[in-house]
């Protein structure tokens, strides 16, 4: 579990990171080549595709961060975790949640996240 959780740790800095050949070598140590990220307005395939997706989210946000809200929960190769976007201001988005696949080698091979709060029955 200790392993899963670095993952994730690095996983989430690779989206706080600005730099491109930081970011690269983050998601290199956390995220299979072959990686496919999905979330409501994306489906992307490729560790290079999703540098190139965080960059332009940060683009769009500047000075904005992703914080853990919860722990890692796995069970078997799945695992979920609680994040928050908090905006360069100080405001804090909603809390979403992200479902995730580890690989054989201990590297992220999917991830779906989901926005805010679940809807509502």
């Amino acid at each position: 579990m200790n392993d899963t959780v670095e993952t994730i740790r690095q996983y989430a800095a690779a989206w706080n990171e600005a730099d491109t050949a930081r970011r690269d070598t983050l998601l290199a140590a956390c995220w299979a080549e072959d990686g496919v990220y999905v979330d409501p307005n994306v489906e992307i395939s490729g560790r290079e595709n999703l540098s190139r997706h965080i960059a332009k989210v940060q683009a769009a946000r500047p000075g904005a961060y992703l914080e853990f809200m919860s722990s890692v929960d796995r069970h078997h190769r799945v695992l979920r975790f609680l994040w928050r976007l908090m905006h360069a201001d100080g405001t804090r988005g909603d809390i979403s949640i992200d479902i995730g696949e580890i690989g054989a080698d201990g590297r992220l091979v999917k991830m779906i996240g989901f926005f805010g709060p679940s809807p509502a029955l």
